[in-house]
Parts: C-alpha cells; sequence; structure tokens
C-alpha cells in the first residue's frame, strides 16, 4: 500500500514527514533494546510480505502485516517500519524517499492504534481468545491504513479522489487474509512464547 512519488501535495508529504518524525521518536524512546531480534524479524516480516501480491483486475494488492507488528511492538512499529520501508525504497524503488514520511505514518499509526485496541484483549485471555483479537487487529488495521492512504490522495487533490475511493474496496481481500494470518500468528506466539505478547511494549 505504498504511494509513489509525485503523487501527493508537499503538504501532506511534509505533515506526513513531521508526524512520522514524532513517531518514531517515541517509539525509539520506548524500545527495550532487548527486543532488537524481534524487531528485526518482524521488520523483515512487513518486507517480505510485500511481495505476496494477489491479482486484482488490471493490478494487485498485497500484504502489510502492520496489524501483527503493532500487536506485538506497539509504537516500536513505528521505527521497525520506517527502516523497512527504507530499504524497499533503495532496493526495489516501492514508494519513494520524499514520501518515506508518509507511507512510515499512513502504515505504523494503524499498528500503534491495533496495539491499544487490541493488545488488552490479547495479553489477558486465553490462546483462542488471543487469535480471535489477533484476526481483528490484522483486519483492523488494513481498514485504517486503506482509510489514511485514500485521505492522503484525496487531500492532494480532486484528481486522486477517484483512486482514493479505490483503495478500501480493493484491500478487502488482504483484510480477510491478514485476519487469518494473524489469528494462527497470535495463537502460535500464545502457546509457544507467550512473552512476546503479554509483556506490555507500550506504555
Amino acid at each position: 500500500m505504498h504511494i509513489v512519488d509525485g503523487a501527493l501535495a508537499a503538504p501532506i508529504l511534509l505533515s506526513g514527514a513531521v508526524l512520522a518524525i514524532a513517531g518514531v521518536y517515541i517509539g525509539l524512546k520506548k524500545m527495550d533494546y532487548e527486543q532488537l531480534p524481534l524487531v528485526g524479524v518482524l521488520a523483515s516480516v512487513f518486507f517480505i510480505a510485500s511481495y505476496m501480491h494477489l491479482p486484482l483486475g488490471f493490478s494487485s494488492v498485497h500484504l502489510i502485516m502492520n496489524g501483527l507488528l503493532g500487536i506485538l511492538l506497539g509504537w516500536v512499529a513505528f521505527p521497525a517500519l520506517l527502516v523497512a520501508l527504507l530499504l524497499q525504497v533503495i532496493f526495489f524503488g516501492f514508494g519513494g524517499l520524499l514520501v518515506l514520511g508518509v507511507n512510515t505514518f499512513n502504515i505504523a499509526l494503524p499498528a500503534v492504534i491495533i496495539y491499544y485496541l487490541c493488545g488488552p484483549g490479547i495479553r489477558h485471555s486465553s490462546a483462542k481468545v488471543a487469535a480471535m483479537w489477533g484476526a481483528i487487529g490484522g483486519a483492523g488495521a488494513i481498514i485504517l491504513t486503506s482509510v489514511m492512504v485514500a485521505f492522503s490522495l484525496a487531500l492532494s487533490g480532486e484528481s486522486f479522489v477517484l483512486a482514493a475511493k479505490a483503495v478500501l474496496p480493493a484491500h478487502i481481500p488482504i483484510m480477510v487474509l491478514e485476519g487469518f494470518v494473524s489469528y494462527a500468528a497470535v495463537y502460535l506466539i500464545h502457546t509457544v512464547k507467550p512473552e512476546f505478547i503479554t509483556k506490555e511494549v507500550a506504555q
């Protein structure tokens, strides 16, 4: 769900950059550096998930997994996603440097919101109930990201309104798929490595 360079107005780019920097700052302040291996693995999950494309007419959509990152990392999702997005720009040209702040904010803020909305249900429930919250978080993060991307496009001019309206319907298959993937991931982690979920990573 990358927005490419040249698609957004300058005020949106500037606002996105400022908000992303603020989010990364908070994430770094809250990071427990014992988490670094987990942060690296989850950033890699996001990086790889972008290659799993689903055909949709003349285009395609791809997995994002920001809901799962949010569940496990909280605010630390901001620096993790910034690094992954930057590497995608450098190596594969996804998105762009000018729009990096907006892309980071649009993907990372929903992750943080999901942490707060679904985290309590995940941390204080049985594996099955936690997995259900994980499914809600996985799908919910895609909804939130789609809405934010749509607003970013719509606020950049009338010529982007049609594209903005298409963002949410185009990602319905991804919402469903990420819900299932997050359900399975949370259930597995809750069973095998529950401390990854039960420890609060954001205050």
